[in-house]
This record gives C-alpha cells, sequence and structure tokens, in this order.
C-alpha cells in the first residue's frame, strides 16, 4: 500500500482498523466559511465519505469471521433425559440421566480453503480502503466544485446589481434630459423597459445562489438545526481569480493516474480476492481433517443415584470427504472463475474509462485557460466601449441605444468571464483528480 494513501488516513484521524465513527450530529457551521473549513467538515461529515468508512467495517468483521475457522473452536453442550417408572427397564423408580461436554475442534486440513478465504477476505478489506479514498477524493471534488458554484453565483448577484443600478441611473438621466426638453419621451420609456428587463436576471442570480449554498450544504453534510437558524446563511470568503496557468504534460499525467487511482487498486485487490475465492472453491474437492478433544461428564443411569457419574477426556481426528456432492462444489468453482473474470474486465475497462477522463480533462482545462484570456481582453474593450457611448451620448453624437446596447455588452461580458473563471477552477479540480491527486486541503504527512 502506497505511503501517501495511509498518511491520507493518518490525517483523518482514522486508527488502524478505522474504528472511529463519524459524530452522529454534525457540529454547527461557523459564521464565515472558506474552501478548506469546508473540506475539512465535508471529511467527517459527508455521508458518501462515512458509508464508504463503514463498509470498510464491515470487510474487517468478514475478515475476522473467516479467521474463526484458523483457530480452536470451543463449544459446551449438555442434556438431560428422564421417563416415568411404568417404562422404565432399569429401576422401579424410573430412570434419569444427563450429560455435559466441554469440546475443541482445530482444523489440521481443509484443502487450503481456510487460508485462501482468509486472503481473500483481506483483500476485500483493503479495496474498501482504496474505495474510502476514491469516494473522498471524489466527494470533495464535488465540495470544491460548489463552493465555486456558490462563488460565481454570489458574484453573478453583483454584476447583475451593478448593470440595474447603471440602467437606474441612465433612467434618471433620461428623465432630466426629459425635463429640460433635450430627449423625448420616447428615450424615457426606452430606459424605463431596459430597467424592468434587468431585474429577472438579478433576481435568478439571488435564486441561484440560495440553491447553490444549500446543495453545497448538502455535499458537506450538514443538517440545519430547528428554530430560527433554519435559513441562516453563512458568509462564505473565497475568489474566482485566476493566476498563472497550470499545465500538466499528458504522458505523465497519465502514468500518473495508472499510478495513484484508487478505483484501480481498489479493482487490482479485488482481482486478487476473485483469484483467491476460486481456491476457496476448489477446496471443496478436497477432505477436512479435524483435531478433536473434549471433556465429558455423565451420569450413569444403572446406579439409580445422582451423584455417581463417569467423567474423562476423549480426543481423536474425524475426517470427511464429500465424494460426491451432486456438482454442488464444480457450481461454485464455476461462479468464481466468472466472478475472477469480470472482475479482471471491469478493471481493463475502468482503466480504459480513466485515461479517456484524464484526456478529456486537459483537454477542458486548455479550453477553460483560452476562454480566461479571451474574457479578460472583451471585458476591457466592452468597459471602453460604453465609456465612448456614454461621451458620445452626452456630446449628442449618439443614441441612447448606443449607450444601453454597450451596457448590455459589458454585463454579458463581466458574466462571460466570471463563467470562464469558475470553468478553469472547475477544470483544475477535475483534472487533479483525475490524475489521482487529493485535494489540495487533505495535509498528508
Amino acid at each position: 500500500m502506497k505511503p501517501g494513501f495511509l498518511s491520507l488516513f493518518a490525517a483523518l484521524g482514522l486508527t488502524a482498523s478505522l474504528a472511529v465513527a463519524a459524530p452522529a450530529s454534525p457540529p454547527p457551521l461557523p459564521d464565515t466559511l472558506d474552501l478548506k473549513t469546508l473540506v475539512q467538515y465535508a471529511l467527517d461529515n459527508n455521508f458518501a465519505i462515512r458509508q464508504a468508512r463503514e463498509r470498510i467495517k464491515q470487510q474487517e468483521g468478514v475478515e475476522i469471521q473467516v479467521r474463526g475457522r484458523q483457530i480452536p473452536n470451543v463449544s459446551a453442550g449438555g442434556s438431560y433425559t428422564g421417563n416415568a417408572r411404568e417404562i422404565s427397564t432399569y429401576t422401579p423408580q424410573g430412570s434419569n440421566s444427563w450429560s455435559i461436554a466441554l469440546q475443541a475442534r482445530q482444523v489440521l486440513y481443509a484443502g487450503g480453503g481456510v487460508l485462501s478465504s482468509i486472503r481473500s477476505a483481506r483483500l476485500a478489506r483493503e479495496a474498501a480502503m482504496y474505495e474510502l479514498e476514491g469516494v473522498i477524493n471524489q466527494q470533495l471534488l464535488s465540495v470544491r466544485t460548489q463552493f465555486y458554484t456558490v462563488l460565481f453565483a454570489k458574484q453573478r448577484i453583483g454584476v447583475q446589481e451593478e448593470n440595474v443600478n447603471l440602467l437606474t441611473q441612465q433612467l434618471k438621466d433620461a428623465r432630466s434630459r426629459f425635463e429640460v426638453g433635450t430627449t423625448s419621451n420616447f428615450d424615457v420609456l426606452r430606459a424605463e423597459v431596459a430597467l424592468a428587463n434587468g431585474q429577472p436576471p438579478l433576481i435568478q442570480a439571488r435564486n441561484d445562489y440560495r440553491i447553490a449554498v444549500d446543495q453545497l450544504r448538502q455535499l458537506v453534510g450538514y443538517i440545519a438545526p430547528q428554530g430560527p437558524d433554519t435559513t441562516k446563511i453563512p458568509e462564505l470568503v473565497g475568489s474566482l481569480d485566476v493566476g498563472q496557468p497550470v499545465t500538466f504534460d499528458i504522458s505523465e499525467a497519465l502514468a500518473t493516474a495508472r499510478a495513484n487511482r484508487p478505483e484501480l487498486q481498489q479493482l487490482a485487490k479485488l482481482q486478487e480476492a476473485g483469484e483467491q475465492t476460486v481456491k476457496t472453491s476448489r477446496a471443496g474437492y478436497q477432505p477436512e481433517v479435524d483435531l478433536v478433544g473434549s471433556y465429558d461428564v455423565v451420569r450413569n443411569p444403572f446406579t439409580g443415584l445422582w451423584n455417581r457419574r463417569l467423567e474423562g477426556w476423549v480426543a481423536g481426528v474425524q475426517t470427511s470427504w464429500n465424494i460426491f456432492d451432486g456438482r454442488a462444489t464444480a457450481g461454485r468453482v464455476v461462479q468464481a472463475k466468472s466472478q475472477l473474470e469480470q472482475a479482471k474486465l471491469s478493471l481493463a475497462s475502468t482503466a480504459l474509462a480513466i485515461e479517456v477522463q484524464v484526456r478529456q480533462a486537459d483537454s477542458s482545462l486548455i479550453e477553460a485557460w483560452e476562454l480566461v484570456q479571451a474574457s479578460s481582453k472583451t471585458v476591457e474593450q466592452a468597459k471602453e466601449a460604453l465609456r465612448l457611448a456614454n461621451v458620445r451620448y452626452a456630446a449628442g453624437t449618439a443614441t441612447q441605444l448606443d449607450v444601453l446596447t454597450s451596457q448590455v455588452a459589458l454585463t454579458d461580458a463581466r458574466l462571460n468571464q466570471l463563467q470562464a473563471y469558475y470553468g478553469y477552477n472547475v477544470a483544475l479540480a477535475a483534472m487533479r483528480q483525475a490524475i489521482g491527486q487529493s485535494d489540495p486541503f487533505v495535509t498528508k504527512s
């Protein structure tokens, strides 16, 4: 198992047996949230992550169960019988008997089925641990993506509010010009229509923000308390701004994905477990030999006295061999071989899917950076176009329609830039997850 994977669990506060359960009631969220805080909160409270941890404990139980045949099994038993004197053939008073036995049994040979079952259970537990790592990577990618979605929705509100404010100012200017007689009522009417058309996008942006916050709350596993704080929305702190681009060599990225993706390591473990299951199934063709020992205490029914009893130990070897079981063992072998082949096919199919995912993620990252560059230029051009339109309108060489058109173009350019920033941040996070990198806020020792 790779060291980074083990340190990941150490960073999450898991014990060697992964027996630490997540808190039943999630702690309250602070008034101000950043991405790092949300990631750490989701590690402890995300329901998919918690379920994956429980599956590890389930596999630990299976491993303990199958190891039970490797160590001696001790059992105790007893019986008591009595009959009426009318049917007694021993004494006129009737007959009573009882016995107590303490028995130990140890499997000496089972065709290799015991060891292969233990190996299969251990490999299944290791596969569950890799499954947990994959679930963590996927869920934290979703948390990070949704956090960016919240920031995007929040900044959209700002853009739409600024747009409404500018349209409101333009309406005031149009009314002022109409009052002094420099423009017609048509310009006032058109400004009013433009302002009215600017309200629905703002309303929608506010609704998108509320929905995005609730979806983020669901992802991190936060259950809102009942009472006045039910609708409380914490202040999310962060930025969609993009710095220098991050590039990946596609050949190195593919090699990293093949080495690091926990899904592949999980399926590899399941394939090994399948090989052991085949051995376990074939063990049904072999005899089983057990060492048996017991200590028996028996009341002698011939004496008629309760205090007269026989006791002593018994030891021996027992063997059993299903010479013909109606081909039940053959059927189990066929099933195990088929499951093994399915595991191999799943591993090959997932490897191909991951390769395609890495290539698509890299392509999306390249596209996202190009959109960032293009949108940045467009915003500057749209700002200058609006400034010139206002200057020309004030000088009487441009119409109000020119100003409104420039304003709409600037709003679209700003929204496109926000979309580009959002797309780049999401694409970068998706690329890191595709090659098997854990979230940057998951500390590795």
